[in-house]
């Protein structure tokens, strides 16, 4: 009979009225890294232009920041860490940078890098050479690119933001990356103190970074003592080394570069090559022959040193070290 079993098409069909399964899928799912997953605004991710995003962002920045340092262990570790990022010294006399194209609001508990640390340079972040100990300090300077550029986009000059700069700032002096700190620092100072003003100690580190980056690595001593009269620093020992520099005092540099803090140390290491350099000339126009000793210990390096790195060619006899040679008449 027509009716007893229903329509053909319905007979042998679903079986129990089960939706059929959809495939396996054999892709795992991506993993990815939280200071990667948002990108540059200036490329058009335009994630980083909202405030709350700005501060979790940060936050993993710290995380991961405090990550490496821990990872370390050991002083002597990390700076070695810091030392294998170096790829070339950076030339005394750079372009004008661009102006900064990043800013960030949020809570000025954060933790802010002040550890006195030795640090070589870096280059910049796009082209830093990575290894699996200083993978995690490159993917920070990366990371704190995009975070400026999302606080200068937003327009945002509040204590968040000036948390954030001061972290940058402190960060990539210790590891001598001039292309960041020093766009962050004109940023810091010309864009966001007017609007949201630093305290006076802030302020006066940030403007003694300015003006010993100006001196030392620059090689621009009359804008430095502008950028001092600009600001009215007041700071002996950045004085002192300025008075170092316009009187080619080597020995003075020397002890002022060990007696500063880390940060300023750092800087401080950009003028040396120019200020060895006078005191090896000195020497040639003033000496016959010196001591081995006197010597390293004038230009504070070694005699390999001072052949490999500084092309000394002089000669070297015992434990004297001729520098010229009386013509016989």
């Amino acid at each position: 009979m027509r009716g007893r079993g229903g329509p053909r098409g319905q007979r042998g069909g679903r079986s129990g009225g089960r939706a059929p399964s959809g495939p396996w899928s054999r892709l795992k799912p991506v993993e990815l890294d939280p200071l990667e997953a948002l990108g540059l605004p200036s490329k058009g991710d335009n994630r980083l232009l909202d405030f709350k995003t700005q501060e979790r962002y940060y936050t993993k920045i710290v995380e991961r920041y405090m990550s490496f340092c821990s990872d370390a262990g050991e002083r002597q570790e990390l700076l070695r860490r810091f030392s294998s990022l170096q790829l070339s010294e950076t030339p005394h006399t750079t372009p004008k940078p661009p102006p900064d194209t990043s800013s960030t609001p949020g809570n000025p508990s954060r933790p802010v890098p002040r550890h006195a640390t030795s640090a070589p340079a870096v280059p910049a972040a796009a082209s830093l050479p990575t290894s699996t100990d200083t993978q995690g300090l490159s993917e920070v300077l990366a990371a704190l690119r995009k975070l400026r550029e999302g606080i200068v986009a937003s327009k945002r000059a509040d204590d968040f933001a000036v948390q954030a700069y001061l972290f940058c700032i402190r960060l990539t002096v210790l590891v001598k990356h001039p292309e960041s700190y020093h766009p962050a620092i004109l940023h810091l100072l010309r864009r966001i103190q007017p609007r949201h003003p630093m305290t006076s100690v802030e302020a006066g580190e940030v403007t003694g970074y300015l003006v010993l980056d100006t001196a030392c690595r620059r090689n621009d001593l009359a804008e430095a003592y502008a950028l001092r009269a600009r600001y009215r620093l007041r700071d002996p020992k950045i004085d002192a080394v300025l008075d170092a520099l316009a009187h080619d005092n080597y020995v003075l540099y020397k002890r002022l570069r060990r007696s500063v803090d880390g940060h300023k140390a750092k800087l401080l290491e950009f003028g040396e090559g120019p200020m060895r350099q006078h005191t090896l000339k000195c020497f040639g126009r003033g000496y016959l022959g010196v001591e081995l000793e006197f010597l390293e210990e004038c230009a504070d390096s070694t005699w390999m040193d001072l052949v490999t790195n500084d092309g000394v060619g002089w000669e070297l006899d015992g434990s004297k070290v001729v520098i010229r040679k009386i013509k016989a008449r």
